[in-house]
């Protein structure tokens, strides 16, 4: 079998809900449209260079006489490995431009005419 292709991608996945989630969270607040529209424009650009940032790509030089079998090997543990640490890197800045949405909303608010 060959590769899955996912529609629509993780990403846009992620950011859909993410999306969805401030949108509800500010109108039950009592936010108004303008207010939500800045904050969802704010959040799917902060987002995007959030997902620019993980895409990495680096080469290995392995030695000549590694056998197949341990090259294959080798290159699972390194990819289960850099899998884990970008999870876990995704969750931490999620959470870190969460917090950033929402002081730049606070200040938006603020900082409009009323």
């Amino acid at each position: 079998m060959g590769d899955v292709l996912q529609f629509p991608s993780q990403q846009a996945q992620g950011l859909a809900y993410l999306d969805r989630q401030l949108r509800e969270l500010l109108t039950a607040k009592g936010a108004d449209e303008q207010l939500v529209d800045y904050a969802a424009r704010q959040l799917t650009r902060m987002y995007a260079q959030l997902s620019a940032s993980e895409q990495y790509s680096f080469t290995v030089d392995l030695p000549a006489q590694l056998s197949a079998q341990e090259r294959d090997n080798l290159y699972r543990q390194i990819n289960t490995g850099l899998e884990g640490m970008r999870k876990e890197n995704h969750a931490l800045l999620v959470g870190m431009l969460a917090q950033l949405v929402l002081a730049q909303v606070r200040l938006f608010q603020h900082e409009r005419p009323q």
